[in-house]
């Protein structure tokens, strides 16, 4: 309990955030993709290849879905914004 209680700020931080967009950020979307995408490859020769795959996949999801807002983000854009300034 106490180890909990070191890590809780880190663990609920998304509450900090606006209602409307807590889904997305503790979605698990691009886990799911690098799952999937993954398991054909069966084994990684190293770790390195393997961290080298993920960025890849992140890089090539970020790319597909620039432009798209997710739902909800549309809506405190401003309030998202201002934690920025």
């Amino acid at each position: 309990v106490r180890n909990l209680k070191a890590i809780e700020a880190d663990m609920l931080v998304f509450y900090n955030y606006p209602k409307q967009i807590r889904p997305s950020i503790y979605s698990t979307n691009m886990i799911d993709i690098v799952k999937r995408k993954a398991k054909p490859k069966a084994e990684f020769p190293t770790e390195q290849s393997l961290d080298t795959f993920i960025g890849i996949q992140a890089l090539s999801y970020n790319d597909r879905y620039f432009n798209r807002i997710h739902k909800g983000f549309g809506q405190v854009q401003d309030t998202l914004e201002s934690y920025f300034d």
